[in-house]
This record gives C-alpha cells, structure tokens and sequence, in this order.
C-alpha cells in the first residue's frame, strides 16, 4: 500500500535545471504538485513563465500555474543569459505552451492552495525567494500550514555569482532573509551538495540512449548546460535544482548538518552570503535549516533515469 504523497508548491525560475526538476516532481510517486509558480530570476517573468508552461505541456502535466514577481523586493533584476540562454532555456527546440496561467497571482494562489490543502505543504524553491517572501508577508498565518521549505539557494562554503553568494540568494537577498528568518523548517540544498550532483557526459549519452520524447528532451536540456559548466571547469553539469525534488524523493541519498543559517544583505563583499554559525558555543541560536552537504551521486544519477523512464512506462534495470 502506498503511503500518502507529500502534497508541495513548486516556486521555480526556468532555467535547464528548474526544468528538470519539474520533469522529476511529475514523476516522482511520492509528491503531489499542488501547484507551480513562476519568479523572475535566470530570465525575465514573462520569459520563466513561457518556459514553464512550453515544459509541462511538453511532458504532458496541465497544473495550476501562476506568475509571481517581476523584480526582487528592492534590487533591480539581475538575470542569468550566461548559463541559461537569452530565453532562459535555449539549446532544444520547445513547442509552445497549450495551455496559460491563472489570473491569481502566485502568492494568493499559493495560499489559497496550502489553506485548502488537508496536509501542511511544502514549498520547494528553485529560485529567487521573492514570491515566497511575499506570501508570508501577506498571509502571516499561512506559515502555520507550511510543513517545510526545500530550496535551491546559498551555499556555506563559497558562492558562485560572487565568491561569497550563491545567485538565487543574491538575487534578492532580502527576500531570502525573510524565508530563513521565519522559523518555518528549511531544508538548503546549496552549492555545498549541488556541484556534487553532477551529470557526466556519459550519464547524458545514457540518458539519450534510453530514446523517448522526454529522456531525450533532457539530453538536450543538459546539453546547452553542460557547455557552460564546462567552460567554467567542472566536469560535467551540476543540477543544481534538481536535488531540492531528489530529497523530497529519497532523503538517504543526502548527508545533512542541521545549522543555524543567516543571510547577509548588506555586506560590502558578502551581500547574499548564506554563513552559518558553526561555534562550540551552548548558547549560540539553535539550528533553523537542515543543509544538505554531501549526495550520493550514482544514486541521483539513477533517480533521474528513473524519472525519465517513468514518462515513457518503462524501468531502469
């Protein structure tokens, strides 16, 4: 007998890799997507939420979907065409969307979802957190039926926009100091775990062998992104969304710490840094985020061919 899934809200910016962490969702059989919500951030709002709609009509799913912010709360936007393309997902040729987003925005339909959702939802973020940050500015009650936040930002150990801030922290920093600050549980999975995650060019081949319109759609997606992490010196492409869905799915492929994490906002070198107070020191804050610090890779490897075999009824062996 299967157990009940895990009903979440998906708050994303696409992104090759907010893509493919919507391919997992939608297979995975252990989640429930209530909804997806659409943020500026690798490219514009209306360019994220054009993509997010051509990719779930693309694997066939028509959820609720719902645009949110335009802009960060107080910065102006800064957008991401080096790793994603002037569309925000360019390299596979992607029909367009069959169907369009609601009239609510993200945030009264995230709320209107998670009040009317038996079961605390959890929002999972791959994106900047501005939407996020606006639903519990608007609805403060609302966190009271937040389970959790499961988010793609920040980094302990280093950044990767600047040496100290991982990109969708440093987008709107504010906004993320909002989510950290709000005492709803959060688990990061940050650049310490994201860079681990990666997919080889050969993991990409065996992807593509498998044949199909969505494992060769992936292909093609980790194509144009592992070019630019190539350039950049890693040896493959790190999914750095991807994992936020992958714990949700199979938390033992994770090595956690629990810490306290804060997000620095002003910092003249540091703004967006997410430091974590790591002192021996019993009276020191207690911990407010689990963050993922080491993956098992071959088993996240597996985890993605598995989802992509799932769209064409077929298994792993």
């Amino acid at each position: 007998m299967e157990g009940k899934k895990i009903p979440i809200i998906i708050d994303c910016d696409p992104g090759h890799d907010d893509a493919i962490a919507l391919i997992m969702a939608f297979a995975a059989k252990n989640l429930k997507v209530l909804a997806v919500t659409t943020t500026s951030g690798n490219q514009t709002l209306e360019k994220t939420t054009r993509n997010a709609l051509r990719v779930l009509s693309y694997i066939g799913k028509q959820p609720l979907v719902a645009k949110g912010c335009t802009a960060p709360l107080i910065r102006p936007l800064e957008v991401a065409p080096s790793v994603h393309g002037n569309s925000g997902l360019d390299g596979p040729v992607i029909p367009e969307a069959t169907f369009s987003a609601q009239e609510e925005s993200a945030w009264e339909l995230s709320n209107r979802l998670i009040q009317e959702s038996p079961e605390p939802v959890t929002m999972v973020c791959t994106g900047p957190l501005t939407n996020l940050a606006i639903l519990l500015k608007t609805y403060p009650k609302v966190k009271q039926s937040i389970k959790r936040v499961c988010l793609m930002g920040g980094g302990i150990d280093h950044g990767n926009w600047t040496a100290a801030a991982e990109f969708n922290i440093l987008v709107d920093p504010e906004a993320a100091s909002i989510v950290f600050s709000s005492g709803i549980p959060i688990v990061m999975c940050g650049l310490d775990v994201t860079e681990k995650a990666i997919l080889r060019v050969e993991d990409i081949e065996a992807i593509r062998n498998f044949g199909g319109r969505v494992p060769v759609f992936v292909a093609e997606l980790l194509d144009f992104f592992l070019k630019f992490h190539m350039s950049m010196g890693f040896s493959g492409a790190p999914l750095h969304d991807p994992t936020t869905v992958a714990y949700l799915m199979r938390p033992e492929l994770f090595v956690t710490e629990n810490l306290y994490v804060q997000v620095e906002t002003q910092g003249k070198y540091t703004t967006g840094m997410t430091f974590a107070d790591k002192r021996v020191n019993p009276h020191k804050p207690k911990p407010n985020a689990t963050v993922c610090m080491d993956i098992d890779r071959e088993g996240f490897v597996r985890l993605l061919k598995e989802c992509c075999l799932s769209y064409e009824s077929r298994v792993l062996v």
